[in-house]
């Protein structure tokens, strides 16, 4: 059996807009509407909202097999307003890994909690250099502060402005594609993979087929925080495949033109029949992989089981340099997700 041919041009288009979106945990109800939207296409999804806000795409077919479920995430690291300062500066308060120093002279957006967005940006407290002759601050909670774009220089006028504690604040992505294949965002954990997802369902439903089982899809939104797909995924299904990066950097075997099958992560080992599983259909349908140990991570698969969840799990992604950084993917591994993804819906 041949795969369908994944349309790359709409894989980009898809994965661009969904980065343009911000939506870090907690705020990540527009990015949920323009995935819903997209699925919405297709007469074969059934798509409801869980209570916290995930959207679930039911793909049934008549089979006496148990259905399976993929999940990927779309909530994003970020950060809220912690403190209002004195010289009308903010403080912030991470939401999800983002490293400090990565973010430092980053644009944000604060979102009011009245609707209003104001821009910004994430500096240092001490960063004239005029004035501060090379400061060895560390770059943190504390040293860190986003500098209104907006006629302020007290609490009171920022307040005046509708920023309050609690607002939302989100990063710029600084999205590009270059001609080479490489696409290059923040945030492409774990964006890339909802486009995966979304791109297989359109490539199945435009080539006439179909999975060989019923399958859940579910589009988390509690993912960075730890508890993402830990409701949402139906009792009566047996596997589930999360689907989300995976790490590439100094000791890994992972790179960015290949998918990458984990094979134990901060919370233990996978299940080794799944494993197995997807060894075979990917060497069977000449899909390029890797295998790999990741050492400071955690999925949306291992909430579900945390929550009691009974399932074969495993966890499949494409290569995605410099995590929770500027991140970096390429085609030919985001492509071989795709495939694998598809793969495992039509044989498994």
């Amino acid at each position: 059996m041949s795969l369908p041919k994944i349309d790359e041009k709409y894989f980009t288009n898809f994965l661009v807009d969904l980065l343009n979106i911000p939506s870090p945990t907690g705020f990540a109800s527009a990015a949920i509407d323009f995935v819903e939207k997209e699925l919405s296409k297709y007469k074969q999804l059934e798509l409801s909202r869980t209570r916290k806000g995930a959207l679930v795409g039911k793909w049934k077919v008549e089979s006496e097999l148990p259905p399976v479920a993929l999940t990927a995430h779309v909530d994003t690291l970020g950060a809220v307003v912690k403190e209002i300062k004195g010289n009308g500066r903010l403080r912030l308060s991470r939401i999800g890994g983002i490293q400090w120093p990565t973010v430092e002279t980053e644009g944000v957006w604060v979102f009011t909690s009245k609707g209003e967005k104001i821009r910004g940006s994430v500096l240092i407290d001490v960063a004239s250099g005029h004035i501060h002759s090379g400061p060895d601050l560390p770059r943190d909670d504390h040293h860190l502060e986003v500098r209104l774009d907006a006629r302020t220089t007290s609490e009171a006028e920022t307040r005046a402005l509708g920023i309050n504690i609690g607002d939302c604040v989100a990063f710029d992505t600084r999205t590009e594609v270059t001609q080479g294949g490489f696409i290059r965002s923040r945030f492409l954990d774990d964006k890339a993979c909802v486009a995966n997802l979304v791109a297989a369902i359109k490539s199945m439903v435009e080539s006439g087929q179909s999975p060989v089982r019923s399958v859940y899809f579910l589009i988390s939104n509690y993912e960075e925080v730890g508890h993402g797909a830990a409701a949402g995924i139906p009792d009566e299904v047996a596997e589930l495949v999360t689907v989300d990066m995976a790490v590439v950097g100094k000791g890994q075997e992972s790179d960015e033109f290949h998918a990458t099958l984990c094979i134990k992560d901060s919370g233990g080992p996978y299940h080794e029949g799944l494993n197995k599983k997807l060894r075979g259909i990917a060497e069977k349908h000449g899909i390029p992989y890797k295998t790999d140990v990741y050492p400071f991570y955690g999925s949306d698969g291992e909430a579900f089981w945390r929550a009691g969840g009974d399932v074969a799990m495993s966890l499949i992604g494409p290569g995605i340099d410099a995590s929770h950084n500027y991140e970096r993917a390429h085609m030919d591994g985001l492509n071989a997700t795709t495939n694998w993804i598809m793969a495992y819906l039509l044989e498994s």
